[in-house]
């Protein structure tokens, strides 16, 4: 059946109601020539560091002595370029939100903000690189499933996720705005695991599986830390102003010290909670007060019931044992 054509007599009509809605206090509309960052330009560079980061496992193969310098050398070229430009249009975008500006114009140079701010993330990847070969080394030695260090870079959801958390929270050092949310976030889109940049994370992290891992932007996790799927840390409540607004800027999530592994399902809550150092906490439980270090939290063990077999009248009472 053909369309009928004069049905489309209608789409002007459509178009007009539409714009209608684009109003100046509409939250939802960017109108201008103040160019908001790409989502499309950050996910490509963050493919571009990771060229760099991981050489020979990414887009780029049959590299060696020969060849590394030309192209890490093209490679930060066009993260020079790139960065510079999608930092610049976060900073001028941010400033025209905190004074309320209406056009682009602005006495400060955004784009040589940008630049400077973009050298200096270039300048972190050397220690990047060496924080991020112990995350590699803790995914290997925490997992047994794991034959070399070269699965972790290439198979690892939690590795993705915390090597682009790394990225950005170098990002959100230097007070970069938009730009750190939007890759964590593209990662929490790739891998289910979703990292605040803010959050602060020591060295020899692993999340093993991953899926639904949450960790807030003020959780602050020490070295030799493992958690797995489906673990959040997270805030208690979210105090307000006289006014009923929300409490921005303190700290809100727990604190998790060094060598503590917490298991699937697990709820850490609160700005005041701390996970002292060498303790495990179980599967499942919730905890929303400091638990001491050397401590294992585990629910206590419920009864398994199972119906069937031989007889269905039989009832079968065991003891359901926790092991991971």
């Amino acid at each position: 059946m053909a369309s009928d054509l004069r049905l489309k007599e209608q789409l002007p009509e459509l178009t007009e109601s539409i714009v209608a809605t684009y109003t100046a206090d509409d939250a939802i509309n960017h109108l201008g020539h103040c160019a908001l960052p790409s989502y499309s330009v950050v996910a490509d560079i963050l493919m571009e560091l990771k060229d760099i980061l991981y050489p020979g496992y990414r887009r780029k193969v049959g590299l060696h002595e020969g060849n590394i310098r030309y192209h890490v050398g093209g490679l930060i070229d066009s993260l020079h370029d790139q960065l510079t430009t999608q930092i610049a249009r976060a900073l001028r975008h941010e400033d025209r939100v905190q004074k309320n500006h209406q056009d682009c114009e602005s006495e400060v140079d955004f784009e040589a903000k940008g630049q400077a701010m973009a050298i200096e993330l270039l300048k972190r990847i050397p220690n990047l690189r060496r924080t991020l070969a112990t995350d590699v080394q803790a995914a290997f030695e925490g997992d047994p499933a794991c034959h070399t260090t070269d699965e972790v870079v290439f198979c690892y959801p939690g590795f993705e996720a915390v090597t682009v958390y790394r990225i950005a929270h170098e990002l959100n050092q230097l007070s970069v705005p938009f730009i750190p949310r939007m890759m964590t976030e593209w990662a929490h889109k790739q891998t289910g695991i979703d990292i605040h940049p803010g959050a602060l994370i020591g060295r020899y992290f692993f999340i093993d599986h991953g899926t639904g891992v949450v960790i807030g932007e003020t959780c602050e996790i020490g070295e030799h830390v493992k958690l797995y799927q489906g673990v959040t840390l997270g805030a208690l409540s979210f105090p307000t102003d006289a006014d009923g607004h929300l409490i921005r800027g303190h700290k809100r999530h727990p604190t998790i010290e060094d060598r503590v592994v917490v298991y699937a399902n697990a709820t850490i809550l609160g700005g005041r909670t701390v996970v002292g150092r060498d303790s495990v906490i179980g599967s499942s439980v919730w905890i929303t007060q400091t638990v001491s270090p050397n401590t294992t939290v585990l629910l206590e063990k419920p009864q398994l019931r199972v119906r069937g077999g031989a007889t269905d009248a039989e009832v079968l009472e065991h003891d359901l044992n926790f092991q991971i």
